[in-house]
């Protein structure tokens, strides 16, 4: 297909889209759920959804002979800690500073890259991963006082989801090479179903409320919001996600994040009423520019080193 080498970029656009918007459904749910339910039932959806498709035959899993223990251990860090990360920060901050933060994982992802990989990201990529980053920094270092907008340990969760998505990103492209992204995508999403209920139940039994385990369902509110995390977000965007991390350098891939971003701020403002200053303008341009700028480069790359492999 001629135009199959922009196909990644394209899941990176859409992905985006999707995980930007997720922040401020996970703050929606989390109205009416727990932390641990709200995870449990949105893999548990997106699980069941994905058996069906394999059940017709409209997708295929097949793990045999695959490295199972190595895919195992990229769930442990997505989804598990990166959930329990990202929930738990959304919870205590706003969707939009939720957003701000894991649009650092291009950093970790690039530093590991690096030396994980082997790859180095060319000058020009470097330039506008720094200017996207860049962009980032000044949105959460003009927002000041932190400690008044989200507490502590929020930051400190999102931070834990930054890391455990940068873990995730390497292990994807590495795993890439035995698995497709459907097969990565399905065995993520039961794993999280597993451990997320297991928690749930184990929670709800200690609190004395087990008998009160799907009250949360009580609002179409709560529905929607699981619907779209189940399938949108879990389901669409993560296949869509490790399909690119399977075509795209890991530091190319990792830049969408920083379109997460924009998209967060933009749902928070105007569909949650969150605060929105002239700063967030500013850094969301630079953020914009950053993602650009590194897959602009990061084709050109590809591009040269297919005529030089053609040649």
């Amino acid at each position: 297909m001629k135009n199959s080498k922009y196909l990644p970029y394209f899941a990176g656009i859409a992905t985006s889209i999707i995980f930007g918007m997720s922040f401020m459904f996970t703050k929606q749910a989390l109205d009416n759920f727990g932390t641990f339910h709200l995870l449990a039932f949105r893999f548990t959806l997106a699980s069941l959804v994905l058996s069906a498709l394999a059940l017709f035959g409209l997708i295929k899993v097949n793990l045999k002979n695959k490295p199972v223990k190595e895919l195992l251990l990229l769930c442990l860090f997505q989804p598990i800690l990166y959930f329990i990360f990202e929930t738990i920060g959304v919870k205590l901050t706003s969707s939009s500073q939720a957003g701000m933060m894991i649009a650092l994982i291009p950093v970790v992802v690039t530093l590991m890259a690096v030396v994980f990989l082997k790859e180095r990201p060319n000058k020009m990529q470097s330039i506008f991963v720094v200017v996207s980053v860049l962009g980032v920094l000044f949105i959460i270092v003009m927002a000041g006082d932190l400690s008044a907008k989200g507490s502590f340990i929020g930051i400190a969760a999102l931070m834990g989801a930054v890391l455990s998505g940068g873990i995730y990103n390497i292990l994807s492209r590495k795993l890439s090479s035995h698995f497709n992204p459907v097969e990565i995508t399905f065995v993520m999403m039961w794993v999280g179903a597993i451990c997320f209920n297991v928690v749930a139940v184990f929670n709800s039994i200690i609190q004395g409320n087990l008998g009160s385990y799907f009250s949360g369902f009580s609002s179409w509110h709560a529905v929607s919001a699981i619907l779209y995390l189940g399938i949108l977000s879990s389901i669409c965007a993560f296949f869509m996600l490790n399909f690119m991390l399977s075509k795209l350098p890991a530091s190319s891939s990792a830049v969408f994040s920083n379109l997460t971003t924009v998209i967060s701020i933009i749902a928070g403002v105007f569909i949650r009423h969150e605060s929105f200053y002239w700063y967030q303008i500013a850094g969301g341009v630079l953020i914009i520019l950053g993602v650009w700028g590194t897959n602009y480069y990061g084709i050109k790359t590809i591009v040269k080193e297919s005529a030089k492999a053609e040649a």
